[in-house]
């Protein structure tokens, strides 16, 4: 296969209109992956048809087999595809951007010095759902992982979804370096053993330094390109290092952050800009959004021409067996440490009533903690004292 961009369905898109679709998507993003491949898919295939539904597909698949946030690398991959190198820039940007800047504003608001009870009601309202929305996302995500395990046993399957999840109750900051292990074994086993599992992890795990923006940096990089699976699987990787290890946040700042993520457009891999603001201001939002999205736009970048033959590569399949649903397995897990995060009783109450929305009557994510916001300001205002009042 030639090592160049295939054959294009439509002229090259004028980047005027590549800066405004795709900000335009970051803007009204809400809802997680799910909405941001819709969008993306009305826009490039059913109404520009700028790129044709097989070959949408097959990036679908290419950038779930890829670590990072997979909603963000699809849609830089579609820039890409319809205006080249400067369209992926200006595309990701575009998606990325209006989401971050709401998120940093909203950081400044719930982490400042002494914000009204009103809004830390709010928070501690929306961070009590937290738990409930990880264990929906999880939820969601386990029919599709079985169907694609590919030639993985059950029973191996279960085990590294359990593996994910008990690393991610218990043992947060190694959390990583579990979903790499199981990835490498699952290879090593179809592979007769485990010499070659090695060859699939590009990227070497360096020693975190421990302090300031460093510590800083290597927290948002495991986020962006260490974390299969994306979305929520990030949650207990930023817990472990924001509240656990460097005391950037406490556990009721850190649900704070991690609802802000859900009600806010965008991907949520975007909390990690909350860290990064409590940790060092608006210049560590920067830097760890930064780190955070980089690698994405590299993995695009240099290898969105070679997504026919990722998709196709047993290596790569065989790894995603293995750290796929240890990634699921993550994101149920983390609905552990986010429960024991929360300091009220009326935060339980609000735990339990979302998980009756979210599972019983099917709300929406967003809805159920916009609810459960609401609920936890009127509480503050009718004199309720919140966590951390």
């Amino acid at each position: 296969m030639s090592a160049g961009p295939p054959a294009r369905t439509a002229p090259r898109v004028p980047l005027r209109t590549v800066a405004r679709e795709w900000t335009r998507i970051g803007a009204i993003g809400f809802g997680g992956p799910p909405a941001h491949i819709a969008l993306l898919r009305e826009l490039c295939v059913q109404r520009r048809r700028w790129i044709r539904p097989e070959r949408f597909e097959d990036a679908i698949a290419a950038t779930n087999l890829l670590p990072g946030p997979a909603s963000t690398q699809l849609a830089i991959f579609c820039a890409w595809r319809v205006a080249g190198v400067p369209g992926a820039l200006l595309g990701g940007a575009g998606f990325i951007l209006p989401g971050l800047v709401l998120i940093v504003a909203l950081a400044a608001l719930f982490l400042s010095g002494s914000p009204p009870e009103w809004v830390l009601g709010a928070g501690a309202g929306a961070g009590a759902a937290v738990a409930a929305v990880a264990l929906r996302a999880g939820a969601d995500l386990l029919p599709g992982s079985r169907s694609r395990a590919d030639r993985a046993p059950l029973v191996r399957w279960a085990g590294y979804l359990v593996a994910g999840g008990v690393a991610a109750a218990l043992v947060g900051p190694w959390l990583v370096l579990v979903l790499l292990a199981c990835g490498a074994l699952e290879l090593g086993l179809r592979r007769g053993g485990g010499g070659a599992a090695a060859a699939v992890l590009p990227w070497p795990l360096a020693v975190a330094s421990t302090a300031g923006l460093a510590a800083l940096s290597w927290t948002a990089f495991k986020v962006g390109a260490l974390s299969y699976g994306g979305g929520f699987v990030i949650v207990p990787l930023m817990q472990a290092d924001a509240v656990e290890q460097h005391g950037w946040m406490t556990g009721a700042e850190f649900l704070n952050a991690v609802a802000l993520g859900q009600v806010t457009p965008g991907p949520v891999v975007q909390t990690v800009a909350v860290v990064g603001y409590a940790a060092a201001g608006v210049g560590g939002a920067a830097l760890a959004a930064f780190v955070a999205f980089a690698p994405s736009f590299g993995f695009i970048l240099m290898g969105a021409d070679r997504f026919d033959r990722l998709t196709a590569n047993p290596v790569a399949r065989g790894f995603l067996a293995g750290a796929g649903p240890a990634a699921i397995g993550a994101i149920l897990g983390s609905a552990v440490p986010l429960a024991l995060a929360l300091a009220a009783a009326w935060q339980y109450a609000i735990l339990a009533a979302a998980l009756a929305a979210l599972f019983a009557l099917r709300r929406g994510v967003v809805a159920t903690l916009l609810a459960a916001g609401a609920l936890g300001a009127g509480l503050a205002l009718a004199g309720v004292a919140p966590p951390g009042a």
